[in-house]
């Protein structure tokens, strides 16, 4: 389809954008429903709608491929109702958090039990993460302090300051601890990912601080304001249901954050910005991310698989990003692209053909593991 095509075709899916914060609330209702029966397997909804409903929905569905039309932008970005959705989920994420949190310290479950608690407050948790990256592109101050309050369950908050100034920057390069490189599994980029992103956002605000006159212990400092808020979330729990509560705390903290980071391993897989005659790295455009216009996947994740115009503009709200015709194209939404990303075998399979075609068969071009 033309561009025009595309534009023709799309039609504003208002009401639909209500899945977003739907699913922190229906996780948490998972919670109140095995509070209510006692049956620990209504705990299984986050793993169930994650690894199961959302690829099914997303092979019927299908993908939308239609983008808003130029004249429709502007509109769509002061529009408050698409705002109000992003906000919502932050206070629906931090009571799910607190019901887990309750749930874990005062109920007798066994181990599975257990587990099945830790991925559903985690699975809110990760997905806030995104809604943490959608709030933390913005300039608004509201937007900004609602993004570090998103990450403060997962302990993640140095996100803010790496994503922004980090992985943009970087990203598609080997620089960058958050771009996998094709051979290199989900399970060895994992830790190098965590520890690359977190000495990445420490140094990037000890340089801005230092400009600044500041010292890197500044209350400036917002990966200190950030895991501030962490401290605050975690220390008031353990102070109401005591020291048994910071097990589940760290256990569901570390799967969110592992969401993120097998969601990271997808979006840049194998992709390699090239070296322009002065030896610098190209400016990033839609060839260096994987797209995926899936409909129900980008419904519920504010269209973060739109990701190759997100990170060609990242100024744009979510309810505007386009499908671009020069983006690779991933076989699947998110949902199936992650869950096959847990078996490496599997995921090379499906991948690394489909990134040696995108560079013509070149391997010198490709992000490839040394």
């Amino acid at each position: 389809m033309t561009a025009a095509e595309l534009e023709q075709a799309w039609q504003d899916k208002r009401w639909w954008w209500l899945l977003s914060p739907a699913i922190p609330l229906a996780f948490t209702g998972s919670l109140l429903a095995f509070l209510w029966s006692g049956q620990w397997w209504c705990m299984l909804l986050a793993p169930l709608v994650i690894h199961v409903l959302l690829p099914v929905l997303d092979r019927v569905l299908g993908e939308d491929l239609s983008n808003p039309p130029e004249s429709a932008v502007a509109q769509l970005e002061q529009d408050l109702f698409y705002r109000a959705l992003v906000w919502a989920y932050v206070p629906l994420q931090m009571t799910g958090t607190v019901l887990g949190a309750w749930i874990a310290a005062t109920q007798a479950l066994p181990w599975f039990g257990y587990a099945s608690l830790v991925f559903t407050v985690g699975a809110i948790n990760g997905i806030g993460i995104g809604t943490a990256h959608e709030l933390g592109h913005k300039r608004e101050t509201l937007d900004r302090w609602l993004s570090k309050i998103a990450l403060a369950p997962s302990a993640y908050g140095h996100f803010f300051v790496e994503h922004n100034r980090g992985h943009h920057k970087h990203v598609a390069t080997p620089q960058d601890p958050a771009s996998a490189r094709m051979g290199e599994s989900f399970w060895a980029f994992l830790p190098r990912s965590v520890w690359g992103s977190l000495q990445s956002a420490w140094a990037l605000e000890q340089a801005r601080l230092k400009q600044q006159g500041r010292s890197v212990g500044s209350l400036q400092n917002h990966n200190l304001q950030a895991w501030g808020l962490t401290l605050l979330l975690f220390g008031s729990l353990v102070a109401w249901l005591g020291w048994t509560v910071l097990p589940f705390l760290v256990l569901q903290a570390v799967y969110a954050a592992s969401m993120l980071e097998v969601v990271n391993y997808v979006e840049h897989y194998g992709l390699l910005r090239q070296r322009d005659a002065a030896g610098r790295y190209v400016r990033c455009e839609a060839e260096h991310s994987w797209n995926s216009n899936h409909l129900v996947g980008n419904l519920v994740l504010y269209q973060l698989q739109r990701h190759s115009d997100h990170h060609a503009h990242p100024s744009r709200r979510y309810q505007a990003l386009r499908h671009l015709a020069t983006a690779p194209q991933l076989p699947a939404g998110y949902a199936t692209m992650i869950t096959v990303a847990y078996w490496p075998p599997l995921w090379f399979a499906w991948m690394d053909h489909r990134v040696m075609s995108h560079y013509g068969g070149d391997l010198s071009r490709v992000n490839v593991q040394r």
